[in-house]
């Protein structure tokens, strides 16, 4: 991609095609769960484990970018963007409404392995 991204409705199609991979979401949305739980700990038991809540996020998601999408990470361009689709695709998918997001984006969708 050469040409910057300039509104989030031009990003969120970018950001799903970046995770076009099955597994690669995967280990996105167990980063952002592993995120959320660190975060719930940390609030009720020592608040310098939040130090520990963006590792538990990023380090799966970018496992799954460095070796299975083989891409960058839409992070070191777009943070917040990223890290706001990052919650909303989590969101999308557990719900079960991802789906029709892919399709728009263009992603055929896999199926369980």
């Amino acid at each position: 991609m050469s040409e910057r991204i300039e509104s989030y409705a031009e990003f969120w199609p970018y950001y799903l095609r970046e995770h076009s991979l099955l597994s690669c979401r995967v280990l996105h949305y167990a980063g952002t769960l592993g995120s959320l739980v660190m975060l719930g700990v940390a609030l009720y038991t020592n608040l310098w484990l939040l130090l520990a809540v963006p590792l538990c996020g990023y380090a799966p998601a970018w496992i799954g970018h460095f070796f299975i999408e083989k891409n960058r990470p839409a992070t070191f361009t777009y943070p917040l963007w990223s890290l706001v689709s990052d919650f909303r695709m989590f969101a999308l998918a557990m719900s079960g409404r991802l789906g029709p997001e892919l399709d728009r984006a263009g992603i055929s969708r896999q199926p369980a392995a």
